[in-house]
């Protein structure tokens, strides 16, 4: 994964082995919690394979997804600027493998790479947008299009740069990153099958257009913006 990882192609072949002498690699069940809100972080966090969701919860219990990892994603390099604990729950939605940076060899990248914090200020614009965006659908878009934009967000090319057009993702999975009920999303992914936008698999979906789920407005009339 560190091979493959964009960051890593600015990097000289040594300073990629001196990277990989210091990770970790860690595995977690489905239900596994990855990482705990409050705990101060010491390392950036790639997902290897799997699938996780970044959550909150509230004093009474309340839960809300905040976005869904899946392989090829780093994550948690926000903590590591400010110094602080972090501010979210990672939870396994799968089996899933999670390689593990030490700060110290972070802060190294950091302190000696001009092409690791380009990427650095790359991912955390595409997170920030990722925000806003899931925000606005929140408070604009009926059910189904949130279910097509929460889809559709799973194929950001700086946040999920190895994203295959198959997703082995239920619905159950959807919904938690939709904020939305597993019924609800089931009605929404054979409207977008009916559509042509997705093709239903037995152990997830596949995506036909994905320009079509990006522009699904209300009212089931996909605006397409090209595959």
């Amino acid at each position: 994964m560190v091979r493959r990882s964009r960051w890593a192609a600015g990097l000289a072949p040594e300073d990629v082995e001196h990277v990989l002498g210091s990770m970790q690699e860690r595995q977690f069940a489905r239900g596994a919690c990855i990482a705990r809100a409050g705990q101060q972080v010491e390392h950036w966090m790639g997902l290897v394979d799997g699938f996780a969701k970044m959550s909150v919860a509230s004093q009474e219990g309340r839960i809300s997804t905040l976005t869904g990892v899946s392989a090829g994603v780093w994550f948690g390099e926000g903590s590591l600027f400010k110094h602080e604990a972090r501010r979210y729950d990672v939870f396994a939605l799968r089996p899933t493998r999670i390689a593990l940076m030490p700060r110290r060899t972070f802060e190294w990248l950091r302190g000696t790479s001009v092409p690791f914090n380009h990427y650095l200020q790359e991912l955390l614009n595409a997170r920030l947008s990722l925000f806003i965006g899931a925000l606005a659908h929140e408070r604009l878009l009926d059910t189904d299009a949130r279910v097509a934009n929460c889809l559709a967000s799973l194929f950001n090319p700086d946040l999920y740069p190895d994203a295959p057009r198959f997703l082995e993702v239920g619905q159950v999975e959807i919904g938690l990153l939709a904020n939305v009920s597993r019924q609800r999303v089931n009605v929404a992914l054979r409207r977008f099958q009916a559509l042509g936008l997705i093709r239903l698999e037995k152990r997830g979906l596949t995506v036909l257009d994905l320009g079509g789920l990006r522009g699904y407005q209300q009212g089931a009339v996909p605006l397409s913006l090209g595959g």
